[in-house]
């Protein structure tokens, strides 16, 4: 656990999804195969904080999402969730709605890249938490819905109207968000939402092996690419280019970018520390 975390103690339990962490790789699975993987409001609480908890674990380079069963994600529970919100007040509404976006912030915002590893249904919530995860490993199961105006809601939840059109294209989001059709994997991957399309077979080794290059890779570096991924979409491009440089100039003082010098002139493989 790294010094920054002060008196707050790190969770050993978290018990609305499984959670492991082996040789620099965590992995939480969302585990309702029965009903296709669905989003609560404890298991949305319990990602929100163990994506502010992450990066002062001290043991984790990367984080990988999935889901199991025949399903990634099927989105809020329609009962425990939709039954519950018809009975609540705009207050409750609010803090409901404000805690499902906060993990879309979070996972935007947490250092450590993250992987969605996708078979089957990704749906509404499901769709967007992979949606917000730097990387997309999608098998030829996979379908992605962001039908929440077939709920009769906006289809702009949880910070989909803002990230959708940056990795679509506004035409391609526009007729997702507005329509909630169900695409398939290959369709997916034409519009442009597919990192890696797999078979089904080959996704859990797939992911794994995405999850090991990033986990042995500069942690740093990766950490502030994203980073300055996520802060530049709005930014004019003066103000990105200056804030590229001054990243730049900091990451030249760093005991990675020496090393990729040493490693370099003595013909072998760096040995990142991220530091």
């Amino acid at each position: 656990m790294t010094r920054y975390r002060a008196s707050a103690p790190i969770t050993q339990d978290w018990q609305h999804f499984r959670f492991e962490v082996a040789d620099g790789v965590a992995t939480v699975t969302l585990n309702r195969p029965e009903k296709l993987n669905p989003l609560t409001f404890e298991s949305y609480a319990d990602l929100r904080d163990l994506l502010h908890e992450l990066p002062h674990r001290g043991d984790t380079k990367v984080l990988v999402i999935r889901g199991e069963g025949k399903g990634f994600c099927g989105g809020g529970d329609v009962n425990e969730i939709i039954g519950e919100l018809l009975k609540m007040d705009a207050h409750d509404l609010m803090g409901f709605t404000k805690m499902t976006g906060d993990v879309i912030r979070a996972m935007r915002e947490c250092p450590v890249p993250i992987i969605s590893a996708i078979q089957g249904i990704a749906a509404g919530a499901g769709s967007v938490v992979a949606l917000a995860s730097d990387f997309r490993v999608v098998s030829a199961s996979g379908r992605f819905a962001f039908l929440f105006t077939k709920v009769g809601l906006s289809g702009g939840d949880m910070g989909a109207a803002y990230l959708l059109p940056r990795v679509v294209g506004a035409g391609r989001a526009t007729q997702l968000l507005m329509l909630g059709d169900t695409i398939d994997a290959e369709t997916a991957d034409r519009y442009g939402l597919v990192s890696e399309l797999v078979s089904d077979e080959e996704l859990p080794q797939a992911t794994e092996r995405l999850a090991r290059r990033l986990a042995d890779g500069p942690s740093l570096a990766y950490a502030q690419t994203k980073s300055l991924i996520t802060r530049e979409l709005d930014m004019p491009l003066g103000a990105s280019v200056e804030l590229d440089a001054m990243t730049q100039a900091l990451l030249m003082t760093t005991e990675d970018h020496a090393e990729f010098h040493a490693a370099f002139n003595d013909r072998r493989p760096p040995q990142w520390k991220g530091r």
